[in-house]
């Protein structure tokens, strides 16, 4: 298990800015961009005001103070429960943030750089869902390019078969920052290796479920441009597929990066927990 310090349930404001909903999933994934304490504060402040945002999945969170401010912004804008991994080397990591008391951090199956991959249940209203948090490292420096991202996604995918057995008989939810991008991708990116569409296509292969692509199964859409202005789909929800009958809503968001609090589309995925599987 993880250690207390690694799971941060503090007092929450009488009146939360939400409620949070009692027979739905409402996830929001947000890439902190390893934002400073001024800008992590203003983050906190925009998501506690969206109603997609009872469930937050945060990547490349600062390890350091940046990201501490971060942790504490989101507790006194009413996440009675954020989950936390602190790395034993500086490193960016992960955060799940829930605006209900009912959740609790778990073991991550995922051996290899941890604090990137936190996991979770939630208990909402009579359900259970189980939560992981992923951020894949970029490529690095050119003295060690891909060292880290081929090591990680390797423990993710050796990871991924467990999750069942961590979270029996649940909804599961895994969702992150993958910095790979599918088959198919338009417009298509050469830097990419067949290792990396393959890491992709272990999640399909662990029974999960691509929910953007099951909803819109032709749509073209990006959730990061890079300096010449191509767009990637790098951020991704997946579900356990066989909930996927619950589905209601997936998509990217821009306001949040338009506005400057980060450099990435924000995705919200929607699932009713009323409806059976």
């Amino acid at each position: 298990m993880t250690s207390p310090a690694e799971q941060l349930s503090l007092l929450a404001p009488a009146a939360p800015a939400r409620q949070p909903a009692d027979d739905a999933v409402r996830l929001l994934l947000f890439n902190a961009q390893h934002a400073s304490p001024e800008r992590s504060r203003r983050q906190a402040a925009w998501l506690a005001a969206q109603d997609d945002a009872d469930i937050v999945v945060l990547t490349e969170v600062s390890p350091t103070h940046a990201g501490h401010a971060l942790v504490t912004a989101l507790t006194d804008r009413g996440y009675a429960t954020v989950i936390a991994p602190q790395p034993h080397t500086p490193d960016y990591r992960t955060v799940i943030a829930c605006r209900t008391r009912d959740a609790e951090s778990v073991e991550t199956p995922v051996a290899h750089l941890p604090h990137r991959a936190p996991a979770a249940r939630v208990t909402i209203g009579d359900h259970t869902v189980g939560i992981l948090g992923l951020y894949v490292p970029s490529r690095g420096p050119k003295e060690r390019r891909n060292q880290a991202k081929r090591a990680f996604q390797e423990a993710v995918t050796e990871a991924l078969p467990k999750l069942p057995a961590l979270f029996p008989r649940m909804p599961l939810i895994v969702a992150g920052d993958l910095n790979v991008i599918e088959r198919g991708h338009q417009p298509p990116h050469r830097v990419f290796g067949e290792w990396e569409y393959t890491f992709y296509d272990s999640f399909k292969d662990a029974d999960l479920t691509d929910t953007f692509r099951r909803l819109h199964p032709a749509q073209a859409a990006h959730s990061w441009y890079g300096r010449s202005g191509n767009g990637f789909r790098f951020d991704h929800t997946f579900i356990s597929t066989a909930h996927t009958g619950s589905l209601l809503t997936c998509g990217y968001h821009h306001e949040a990066r338009e506005a400057g609090l980060t450099d990435h589309a924000v995705m919200t995925l929607h699932m009713d927990l009323t409806h059976p599987s």
